[in-house]
């Protein structure tokens, strides 16, 4: 039985990041668990989407062509990609031939049932996110991505999308599984409640993109275009549709709405299920070139390894909610887990059974009672990874190394040695077959996250059979054969230092990150001389400090932004009359509830911003910690509402 997976198509707008990376690790532990169950073929498509007005725009900053450009930036990611040990099917760039015609059947398809009708549009549209903004203003911020949106007036083609909302509904409720977390599905099925308007699929303003074949000069809309590389990457080799989409919540929208409305009209197979993670967050916001708060994965794998940070991300989050990433974090949970843990127990046991068994595999059954645990924690981590549960998964596993680690100490293979009764003897054979029959199993659950790691233990083991032949019905009590002969022993996983270790990936970051800007043509930006600075940064003068108005504020309300992990509706008390709505990204750390009638401090002088459609009149003040979180700043004193902070 086949399984089809995608990843996004990557937009050509930035080099790899970490990210990108998490999605991409996450479909290939998929892709190598749906492997281990038996699905065949397995398949994992992943790509480059290379067309619009930013590529357009950037390839014209640096004089080349927009082909040049996106062809740059798609042996980037294809080079990533295979460093870092991604297994990729298929590499599809939407500026392909055979996805041009890919696209231009799907609109016929769509032409010929009625979907498709010629208007024109005028309004405002975000070229950064390729959206356009319904009920937006001129001047008004992008509801994503916070740029300010531009005026387009043009000839569209539009696909008839509020034909489909019952359909969609209908959708939604026949097959609950195909917009998954459940959550992710509840907050689409409010968004198309409210009711959906007719879409644009082509543009007339720009170039760069698949022509549509239709009179005059029109070009295919992002959307419309990428979504479809999907079925360009398998035509012909009978695996759509697709059994799994992996995206970023940010564009669910496109997936789950869109795309199966697409499907509908050309009457083609919908795909079986859209699944949504969060954002890795860095430095509190989502990671992404324009915040400049990028985190590259080479350099930490070329530090720890690809698997440590696999391990990491997959482990530390949750999957389908947003997770932060510190290197703090990352180095603390590789040196308690996979240096204490895992590496420590394939140390101490091959040791000990090339200590006291000369190299061999000893003969012996082993513990029934650790034999009927190993069952439970692969029924356990299966059924997790099944639900793509990555975090809870490993830590079934863990725990399972916790209770071999339990068993050693309570066995004390050390003493038995030294003890020549053969019922001394006989437990030490059971002891040591235990630990190393344990820590096989415990490398084939963990082979989808640690494909190098996994394999380089089971090598010391003596096990000749690649890892990746492993299957999920190999994984039974009593595998491991007496007397074959253990490899080599090696350290998997050395212990880092902190600070050391942080360094090095930072000097190899910086590294890193001007040799993709020179990839990209960007230049390095000039030095300058060091001005004195305090131990937060560079200084500022008297004047400009007064220039920030910080008040003292109450909170009145509080609620949660719909649709948007982070955010605080909060209305808040400056002592003006009224009362002022300020969105703030505070939810990780606070319940609305603890909020309402605590006094905080707000800039009160910021422009208006609008976020989720929701307009921010101010800032509230936080401390970030290192781990990401804010605490709210406050005051011991009995302070009056609308008080000024000097």
């Amino acid at each position: 039985m086949k399984y089809y997976l995608t990843t996004p198509i990557y937009y050509v707008n930035a080099a790899p990041h970490l990210g990108t990376a998490y999605c991409t690790f996450a479909a290939d532990l998929i892709k190598k668990f749906k492997r281990m169950q038996g699905y065949d073929p397995v398949v994992l498509t992943t790509g480059s989407d290379e067309h619009g007005q930013n590529v357009e725009r950037a390839s014209q900053a640096i004089g080349i062509t927009p082909d040049a450009y996106a062809t740059t930036v798609a042996n980037e990611f294809v080079s990533q990609w295979k460093k870092l040990g991604i297994e990729v099917d298929h590499f599809l760039r939407t500026s392909s031939p055979e996805h041009y015609e890919m696209v231009r059947e799907l609109f016929e398809r769509c032409n010929r049932n009625g979907a498709i009708y010629k208007g024109s549009y005028t309004g405002q549209y975000c070229f950064h996110d390729e959206l356009y903004v319904t009920d937006a203003k001129p001047g008004d911020p992008c509801p994503d991505c916070g740029r300010l949106t531009e005026t387009v007036t043009e000839e569209n083609y539009f696909f008839r999308l509020s034909a489909f909302q019952d359909k969609l509904l209908e959708l939604y409720e026949n097959c609950p599984d195909f917009i998954k977390p459940d959550y992710r599905r509840n907050e689409l099925i409010s968004f198309v409640s409210g009711g959906l308007k007719d879409l644009s699929i082509t543009r007339t303003s720009i170039k760069w993109g698949i022509p549509a074949p239709v009179e005059g000069h029109h070009v295919f809309y992002v959307w419309f275009d990428a979504l479809t590389s999907y079925m360009t990457a398998v035509r012909g080799q009978d695996l759509w549709p697709a059994d799994l989409h992996l995206i970023g919540k940010d564009i669910l929208r496109f997936h789950a709405i869109y795309w199966p409305a697409f499907l509908m009209a050309a009457e083609l197979p919908l795909p079986k299920q859209v699944f949504a993670h969060g954002w890795l967050l860095f430095q509190e916001n989502k990671m992404s070139k324009s915040r400049g708060n990028v985190v590259r994965p080479a350099p930490i794998a070329d530090v720890m390894g690809t698997d440590g940070l696999r391990y990491f991300l997959l482990r530390e989050i949750t999957f389908g909610q947003d997770g932060n990433f510190s290197y703090d974090a990352l180095i603390d949970r590789y040196n308690a887990d996979l240096a204490n843990g895992l590496g420590n127990l394939a140390s101490r046991t091959l040791t000990m059974i090339k200590q006291y068994r000369g190299g061999a595999i000893p003969a012996s059954d082993g513990a029934q009672d650790i034999a009927e645990t190993a069952r439970r924690i692969v029924q356990q981590t299966v059924e997790s990874f099944e639900r793509f549960d990555f975090s809870r998964g490993l830590e079934t596993v863990w725990t399972f190394i916790s209770v071999i680690d339990k068993f050693i100490v309570e066995r004390a293979p050390w003493k038995l040695a030294k003890d020549s009764e053969p019922l001394s003897q006989k437990l030490l054979d059971e002891t040591l077959y235990t630990a190393a029959e344990s820590l096989r199993i415990i490398c084939g659950l963990l082979y989808p996250v640690m494909p190098q790691a996994t394999a380089k233990i089971r090598t010391q083991l003596g096990i000749a059979t690649p890892a990746s032949g492993v299957q999920m019905a190999d994984l039974h009590w009593g595998k491991l054969q007496p007397g074959d002969r253990i490899g080599d022993i090696a350290a998997v996983f050395p212990r880092l230092e902190m600070k050391p270790t942080i360094e090095k990936i930072q000097e190899l970051e910086k590294i890193e990150k001007a040799r993709q800007d020179a990839l990209l043509g960007k230049k390095p930006a000039p030095e300058t001389s060091a001005a004195p600075a305090t131990a937060g940064g560079a200084t500022i003068s008297i004047d400009d400090f007064a220039k920030v108005d910080l008040r003292v504020a109450l909170v009145l309300s509080a609620e949660a932004v719909k649709g948007a992990d982070k955010l605080l509706h909060l209305k808040v008390d400056v002592g003006e009359g009224q009362p002022r709505t300020i969105v703030a990204g505070i939810a990780a750390a606070y319940k609305p509830e603890e909020l309402v009638g605590r006094k905080v401090v707000i800039v009160a002088n910021l422009q208006p911003r609008k976020l989720r459609g929701l307009e921010s009149n101010g800032m509230i003040v936080a401390a970030s910690l290192r781990d990401g979180k804010p605490v709210l700043a406050g005051f011991h004193e009995d302070v009056p509402v609308g008080a000024r902070l000097k």
